[in-house]
């Protein structure tokens, strides 16, 4: 997965850090896949940056954000309201969800 395309800042991050239970089955998947898709046809979406999960079911999700109005609006979104209730039931033994305002950000790219 390419990193995130953001604008310049500030734009916000929703950091989602979490540890899955021992469940792994195809419904997991082939949700956030459905959550990661239906987000991008949003207002107010920037990107998103998953992938690392440690062998411990860690894991760390970052997406962005112009506005944390869009923030809101995505949390209240029915499809991903019954997302969430399936990893709180189903997935996920803990989460954190944190916000944040992004005021500067910087990258490298080789050979760029």
């Amino acid at each position: 997965m390419p990193l995130a395309r953001t604008p310049d800042p500030p734009y916000w991050a929703v950091i989602f850090t979490s540890l899955r239970t021992p469940v792994d089955d195809a419904g997991y998947v082939q949700t956030a896949g459905d959550m990661e898709a239906l987000a991008g046809q949003q207002p107010g979406y920037l990107g998103i940056e998953s992938g690392a999960r440690d062998a411990d079911g860690l894991g760390i999700t970052v997406s962005y954000w112009a506005s944390e109005e869009a923030i809101l609006a995505w949390r209240r979104h029915a499809d991903h309201l019954a997302a969430q209730r399936a990893g709180r039931d189903t997935w996920y033994r803990a989460y954190e969800l944190r916000v944040a305002r992004v005021e500067r950000a910087y990258g490298f790219v080789k050979g760029a």
